[in-house]
């Protein structure tokens, strides 16, 4: 009972929060009518509704049946994992199940018998709707957390994905970055990027098992650590440059790069304890309804926000028909405490006055639609009232509106991206590889040659054999006598009759050596 007050009084700042009125029935001078106000839709576990998908294929273990040890047990290897049997089966389904009478059920990976080959498990929480995170992301490991692995986040559906933290067990050697923590970030760093050492080195106990993303520690920079000064951290979310959005997801992917090695070293001579398993992903977060509804409903497969404000769509995000007198925009948190609604006007109201934003001077009247839209957008705008940006040039949060450059070029590197189209962050949809806002960069495990290829050898993972050397993680450089792409195939068997042609030059060789040798040892016997 105790355990369950302090969860709730734990939770209470982020679901009970401010903004849960969307609007309240008056009295004026002038008559009754509705006043609007900000409003969001409360916290809730979005594992309940998520759509999971593993790959690649063939990486959940039981097809065909194997067996597995651990590290405590690393040679009693008599756990068994069998995708037709379901008391031995594994599937993706078990992250999100209840787990009854404290007994762990869990998705697992194959083992790592395909040793140097790295094991790579990718992990996709799909949602199909905007989100906001409200609280810390938890995923808990059996048998041992990721020596390396990363989270990365899509604000458009999959399309295109950023790194969201990197974690390792050495960061500098694993990703090139140096470790920090959270809660060391500052007013203008909360939402950066980071690798974290803290959740992946081996100590050897069972009550190691969770891996989080620390959206409180995030939180608390401006709210303080205890969550009390919400109004602060309200107030940020709508001032800071990319804030708001660093919290907002659709889909939440884990690319696990390194099982958890129980040491420090791979012991090659038993690969069964190597393995990816998990036994719950917890995720709390709201639906993002760009502060128009404080109900968000699951129909007909996703979820959808009970809109106000005269607007409609998924997320709220645009007016109603006969109410688009005047450009859409997201609520506001500001002024507090009860924020601005901005919402949506129809014809003839306050709002019926077209404006362009000064990015044109002209307008036309569309009949049958009854709207008034600008005409000859300038500043690479577009839109009814010049207030989107042409394709290629994403919004500058930074300026306003009525801004000469409130439209970026997206300026995405031609090589690394598929177009020179970004989202609305200024993130490129990148090519399999590439990474970095511009696609500009390479992801780990691939290397930068007029665009990005993945290693063909490395340190680590894809070694050389046969005492061949790794050239820049792009080819072996083999050794004589071996040769294939880790120098893993020897040149004798591959072609017998290089085989069979060095045999007789080495036997040649030999006889030669050998009658010089026979004749030098005559002559000392002579002396």
């Amino acid at each position: 009972m105790l355990y369950l007050l302090a969860l709730l009084l734990h939770r209470l700042p982020l679901a009970m929060g401010q903004y849960d009125i969307c609007k309240s029935w008056v009295t004026t001078d002038d008559g009754p009518s509705w006043e609007f106000y900000a409003c969001q839709p409360k916290a809730m576990r979005m594992k309940d509704y998520v759509t999971v998908r593993v790959d690649p294929a063939g990486i959940t273990c039981g097809d065909p049946p194997e067996r597995f040890c651990t590290h405590e047990n690393p040679y009693l290897c008599s756990d068994e994992c069998d995708a037709s049997n379901p008391d031995l089966a594994h599937p993706p389904k078990l992250m999100f199940d209840s787990e009854d009478e404290g007994l762990a059920t869990y998705w697992q990976s194959v083992t790592w018998r395909r040793y140097p080959e790295p094991l790579l498990a990718n992990i996709t929480l799909s949602w199909n709707k905007s989100i906001e995170l409200t609280d810390d992301i938890v995923i808990t490991f059996e048998y041992g957390r990721p020596t390396i692995m990363m989270l990365e986040k899509s604000l458009d559906n999959g399309r295109t994905w950023h790194p969201y933290q990197y974690y390792a067990d050495d960061c500098m050697e694993a990703f090139s970055m140096p470790a920090r923590r959270v809660r060391d970030l500052s007013t203008t760093s909360a939402n950066r990027v980071l690798c974290t050492e803290e959740y992946s080195r081996w100590a050897g106990s069972k009550k190691e098992k969770t891996v989080r993303f620390e959206v409180r520690d995030r939180f608390a920079i401006f709210a303080g650590p205890d969550l009390k000064n919400m109004d602060n951290l309200y107030t940020r979310l709508e001032s800071a440059k990319g804030l708001k959005d660093f919290f907002t997801v659709t889909d939440l992917r884990m690319r696990l790069l390194r099982p958890a090695l129980g040491g420090t070293y791979v012991q090659r001579e038993n690969l069964y304890k190597y393995f990816y398993a998990v036994s719950n992903i917890e995720v709390t977060g709201r639906c993002k309804c760009n502060l128009h509804a404080n109900l968000c409903t699951f129909k007909e497969g996703s979820l959808q926000c009970e809109c106000e404000h005269n607007t409609t769509g998924q997320d709220c995000g645009k007016c109603k028909k006969n109410f688009r007198s005047r450009s859409w925009r997201a609520g506001s948190y500001l002024p507090l405490p009860n924020g601005s609604p901005n919402a949506c006007a129809a014809a003839g109201s306050a709002f019926g006055n077209c404006e362009c934003y000064g990015h044109s001077n002209r307008c036309s009247y569309i009949d049958f639609l009854n709207v008034v839209t600008c005409v000859s957008c300038k500043h690479n705008t577009r839109g009814q009232h010049c207030q989107h940006c042409r394709l290629g040039f994403y919004r500058n949060s930074s300026a306003e509106l009525d801004d000469e450059n409130v439209c970026i070029e997206c300026n995405c590197n031609q090589i690394g991206s598929l177009h020179d189209r970004c989202n609305e962050t200024g993130y490129c949809e990148c090519k399999e590889g590439a990474t970095g806002p511009k696609c500009d960069d390479c992801l780990p495990n691939y290397y930068w040659r007029q665009g990005c290829f993945p290693n063909v050898c490395d340190d680590e993972l894809l070694l050389c054999q046969n005492g061949g050397t790794c050239y820049q993680n792009q080819r072996c450089i083999c050794p004589v006598g071996f040769r294939g792409v880790l120098c893993q195939q020897s040149r004798c068997e591959a072609d017998k009759k290089d085989c069979d042609g060095a045999s007789s030059t080495r036997a040649a060789i030999s006889t030669v050596l050998l009658g010089a040798l026979g004749l030098q040892l005559r002559g000392w016997a002579d002396l």
